[in-house]
């Protein structure tokens, strides 16, 4: 109970000194305050006085004239290198920043600019009218179709985004109640993930865990030690959340690709071949040792407990969910590591309440030792099965999925007695027991043998053998254009807009496992299909992170693949549509739908 309160308590710290730092962000325009005058020769001068800890971008700056939409030149003094988590290597000014240009006819001017609060936030683009006679200031309506001639210096004209760019769950949850209520929805957040298959496997590796106090496990002693479990797994995501930020890498390039799923998978399988006996999962003689010495005061069970609790977080890579890829997101564009570790963390230890619960109860509602841990070991091993099974189904052909599946169920069938030899005096139970086996083994045998015909339908495993042996055709899948840059997406989504049609923008990547579901359930379904019919389709390849895809990433908000985003025919995105990580037919439908309105 210490434990754990002490590491709410951190959170809650977290937390409210982000509160207070909350109070000093400045309004953009006492953060960058401009004014305007003109030279002996007649030009231009713009100045901009910047608050301590503000900075503006100098590839942010940028003019044109409001009637003809024309690029205004715009000269700028070097700023100072920096080297930004989403660009490379930029230019910044600091406490002042000046520009000069010349202007012959035009009688007004739209500059943009934009800047960033040192580690917190990011402002979205600034765009001010001036008056070249009066040389006054006025607020700009922000154009979401702007002249493609400024391209090159402000690349997010052309779109304009559900808030600006610094939209997200985290902000909106901000501005909807503090950060308190931030935390408060990922400890939420995180109890619903409680119950997805990425979890299920903790299960088992929790168990064996507090299997090793024995007859020593109590409730108390069952309830400390899976919560040192949870709190250490809630702690690997608040680090990997400052990794993300203090490197600027994406994560699901590491954990979302095929080779982390296939390694996943093997560690899975491997852990279920020692679960049916195949081998024994041991520590070298001195290891254990050590362990047994420092288990005499109690400390070794809570080291591994912990240490078994940061490494179980890793179970939850191949998962891209919205609330983690929305800390992500906000922590790698603000900075801001404190509201988004707390944020991270309350998702982990969310995700772990049921955990507690498990590891609490477990001493009171589990038998003694005896001939039933056999059979849990059992049930440990098929969980492990499927859990590989389940990690490996995005990179694995249908017709390997489905034979996978058979291997899982006759292993199932003949764990649970399927061949076990029932005398006459059998007990019911085993009856049943033989039953299932047999029932499983059979469906098993039959997804197998359909998987050798060349079908990939669990439901009618044996679709292959009619019509002369052909499996039936898959649909055909929709196509999309592609867009490699800023650039390219304003002209894709231009062309959509000239045309009166909506666009869908979808981020992808040949490393991106849950992508190769979407593309085989979600965009394949015939609702989809009729769905997206009408839509201008653009797809960003992300397979080789670039400088180019890189700014898209930033542009559009996007901490990295899967993720669509629905523009309608003004080139607008549409409010509450995006979609995030596990997308299926149903809410791609939904969005649409929405985008056609």
């Amino acid at each position: 109970m210490r434990i754990l309160m002490i590491a709410v308590t951190v959170v809650l710290g977290m937390a409210a000194g982000r509160a207070v730092a909350q109070t000093d962000i400045l309004p953009v325009d006492e953060a960058f305050q401009m004014a305007v005058t003109r030279d002996a020769a007649g030009r231009l001068q713009f100045n901009w006085a910047i608050a301590d800890g503000y900075y503006m971008y100098r590839d942010r700056m940028a003019a044109r004239e409001t009637g003809t939409g024309k690029s205004v030149q715009l000269d700028l003094p070097r700023g100072q290198a920096m080297e930004d988590q989403n660009f490379g290597s930029t230019e910044i000014y600091t406490q002042q920043a000046t520009a000069s240009a010349s202007v012959d006819d035009a009688s007004e001017l739209r500059v943009r600019y934009q800047g960033c609060k040192d580690h917190s936030i990011c402002y979205p683009p600034i765009e001010k009218i001036v008056d070249v006679q009066s040389l006054s200031i006025a607020d700009a309506v922000f154009d979401p179709l702007a002249g493609s001639d400024s391209a090159d210096t402000d690349p997010s004209a052309g779109f304009k985004l559900a808030g600006g760019t610094s939209t997200g769950l985290i902000p909106t949850l901000l501005v909807s109640g503090g950060p308190l209520w931030v935390v408060g929805s990922f400890l939420v957040f995180g109890l619903l993930l409680a119950f997805t298959p990425c979890v299920l496997p903790m299960y088992p590796i929790l168990a064996a865990t507090l299997a090793r106090s024995g007859e020593q496990l109590t409730a108390g002693r069952g309830f400390a030690l899976s919560a040192i479990y949870v709190v250490a797994m809630a702690a690997a995501y608040s680090l990997l959340g400052i990794a993300v930020a203090w490197s600027g890498q994406n994560l699901q390039i590491a954990l979302q690709s095929t080779y982390a799923a296939g390694a996943m998978a093997l560690v899975f399988v491997a852990l279920a071949a020692s679960m049916f006996g195949a081998f024994e999962l041991a520590l070298p003689a001195r290891w254990l040792n050590r362990i047994t010495s420092l288990q005499s005061g109690r400390r070794g069970s809570a080291g591994s407990a912990a240490a078994l609790g940061f490494t179980s977080a890793l179970i939850v890579g191949p998962c891209v969910t919205a609330p983690l890829a929305a800390a992500l997101l906000y922590i790698g564009q603000s900075g801001d590591l404190r509201l988004g570790a707390a944020a991270l963390f309350a998702l982990g230890l969310g995700q772990g309440l049921p955990l507690i619960a498990f590891g609490t109860l477990g001493s009171r509602v589990l038998p003694r030792a005896g001939a039933w841990m056999v059979y849990v070991k059992y049930l440990f091993g098929l969980v492990f099965l499927g859990a590989a099974t389940w990690l490996a189904a995005p990179i694995l052909p249908p017709t390997a999925l489905l034979a996978a599946w058979g291997i899982v169920l006759i292993c199932a069938g003949v764990f649970i007695g399927a061949f076990d030899h029932l005398t006459s005096n059998a007990s019911n139970r085993q009856r049943v027991m033989k039953t299932a086996g047999l029932l499983l083994t059979l469906y098993g045998g039959m997804l197998s043998l359909g998987a050798a015909s060349g079908s990939s339908d669990p439901l009618h495993p044996l679709a292959g053998f009619s019509g002369g042996g052909r499996p039936p055709q898959a649909a055909e899948a929709l196509s999309f254009d592609s867009a490699a840059s800023v650039a390219e997406l304003k002209e894709q989504l231009a062309s959509a807009s000239s045309s009166g049609k909506p666009a869908l923008v979808y981020f992808t990547a040949d490393w991106c496992v849950t992508c190769k579901v979407i593309d085989k359930n979600a965009l394949a379904a015939p609702t989809v299909l009729t769905a997206l019919g009408d839509y201008r389709r653009i797809k960003i390849d992300l397979t080789k992170p670039d400088g180019l895809n890189r700014a898209l990433l930033h542009d559009l908000g996007v901490v990295g693949p899967p993720t669509m985003i629905f523009f309608d025919a003004a080139s607008s995105e549409v409010p509450a549509t995006r979609l995030v990580g596990d997308i299926t037919a149903e809410s791609l439908v939904a969005s649409a739908q929405q985008g056609k309105r």
